[in-house]
């Protein structure tokens, strides 16, 4: 049940719902929090060694180095403001400045929707490199989509990769939603073409375009992207939409190597961060939309169609903190 993609939730699902993310994030939040606490033991104030203890943590977990100390920074400008500072504070400080990271706006200042279905068909294209989740979390969107109500079509545009257009097919069985495919070693463009024509005809309200994922050749990634662009405005002037940029959260400081390839290749607007339920890195997520500012918007932290949650930054950062 795709409960959490629906604005109106029950008692049992939000608490459901948070019992995954706790559960998702468990060996993160064990780190983090245990590296924090021994940072602040036996402490009554803020002081250089409380800092620098806090920075071994916030490193640790792979936030990165660039927003750990703009964090650092933060809590020094804090203490030496309100001159005396105790260690229980530091809590709700902290977590007030990552959420603070983490509020990414548009240029206009305003909140950036997770979806803006204002568009028909909603065209989203989904990068990233081969292993990270792509194809998944594709499958993923499509059933909770669907679940939501809403009509969906997915483009297997990864035509490099035969398991890729079979994995997808798979998904679109299982979530009951169309699929439009060709043959192995077909241009991609061709098929992201078919992909949002047949969307247009057939008045469907998100389409899912899947893309190669090889960064062994950033120009050929680079033109492949922009050819699949132009010819899907030949049909939708203003598609895509969104271009969704999956990261594995388990690679770490990796993760961001892969965000910086892939925002000069092509224009990224949103991230979702999979595998987080595997490791102890998922303060990646703080440090990629911080340096890249740009929103994540859906986290996988299970196997499960529902463990793909949409991002909610004051929830995450809140179970980071929980014991």
């Amino acid at each position: 049940m795709a409960f959490f993609w629906n604005k109106k939730k029950t008692k049992e699902e939000s608490d459901k719902e948070k019992e995954s993310l706790d559960s998702g994030l468990g060996k993160t939040k064990r780190s983090f929090f245990e590296k924090i606490q021994r940072a602040i033991a036996g402490k009554t104030t803020i002081d250089d060694d409380v800092l620098d203890g806090i920075e071994e943590a916030l490193v640790a977990s792979d936030i990165g180095v660039d927003t750990t100390l703009k964090i650092i920074d933060m809590l020094e400008e804090r203490v030496a403001r309100d001159k005396y500072m105790n260690t229980s504070e530091l809590h709700r400080i902290l977590k007030e400045e990552m959420v603070k990271l983490l509020d990414i706006k548009d240029e206009e200042n305003r909140d950036i929707p997770v979806f803006d279905f204002s568009h028909k068909p909603y065209v989203i294209l989904v990068v990233g490199v081969n292993g990270v989740g792509k194809t998944t979390t594709i499958g993923k969107l499509a059933a909770n989509l669907k679940a939501a109500g809403k009509s969906v079509m997915l483009g297997a545009a990864d035509t490099f990769r035969a398991a890729a257009v079979d994995q997808l097919v798979i998904w679109s069985e299982r979530a009951g939603v169309p699929i439009v495919k060709q043959s192995m070693g077909a241009d991609p463009a061709s098929v992201a073409f078919d992909t949002v024509k047949s969307a247009v005809a057939q008045d469907i309200d998100v389409v899912l375009i899947d893309t190669a994922g090889r960064l062994h050749n950033k120009i050929n990634l680079m033109n492949e992207l922009t050819k699949i662009r132009n010819v899907v405005r030949k049909v939708i002037p203003d598609a895509p939409h969104e271009v969704l940029l999956v990261l594995d959260g388990s690679t770490g400081q990796n993760a961001f190597v892969q965000a910086k390839e892939f925002t000069k290749a092509t224009d990224v607007t949103a991230m979702a961060v999979t595998k987080l339920d595997g490791t102890a890195k998922g303060g990646v997520v703080l440090g990629i939309a911080d340096q890249f500012r740009i929103p994540v918007k859906f986290i996988g932290v299970g196997e499960k169609i529902e463990d793909l949650q949409i991002f909610d930054k004051k929830k995450f950062v809140d179970s980071l903190f929980d014991e």
